[in-house]
């Protein structure tokens, strides 16, 4: 299991945020390379689905979720359902003093291919983590205006 988790301070209520994160529409606006469709109860609370496509053109991941906790506007938490992606994520939103938030994004993966798998996270992490922070320093400067 590999776990990466980043987090960012933003100048925004957490329901802002919250809104943010789960505007699976415009994920794109701070998700670099990534468009999100809705699957299933338009992809919110319990139950819903939805599949993320992080790529360019035709050549990407596809990255099928069900979400298994939604709690607004504090916490929803996915279950990764790809052939190659698979595990847990989850966004936390908390509440900090002067009307501003901390997001996490966290993951807990199961990686394919045993102990070849992990050792080729070991390589990507750091780029991956690279890609997850300038993600979220995007969201930063989005959600308080969207």
């Amino acid at each position: 299991m590999a776990e990466l988790v980043r987090s960012v301070d933003i100048d925004a209520r957490p329901d802002a945020v919250w809104a943010a994160v789960t505007d699976w529409d415009h994920h794109g606006r701070w998700m670099l390379l990534t468009s999100v469709r809705r699957l299933e109860r338009l992809g919110e609370g319990a139950g819903g689905r939805i599949e993320a496509f992080t790529g360019i053109g035709p050549l990407g991941l596809r990255d099928p979720m069900t979400i298994t906790v939604w709690r607004p506007p504090y916490r929803c938490e996915n279950r990764h359902e790809g052939t190659l992606v698979r595990g847990v994520g989850a966004f936390d939103v908390e509440a900090l003093p002067g009307n501003r938030s901390r997001f996490t994004w966290s993951e807990w993966l199961d990686l394919p291919l045993g102990l070849v798998g992990e050792l080729g996270f070991v390589l990507v992490r750091p780029f991956f983590s690279a890609f997850l922070g300038l993600c979220l320093r995007r969201l930063a400067r989005w959600a308080p205006n969207r």
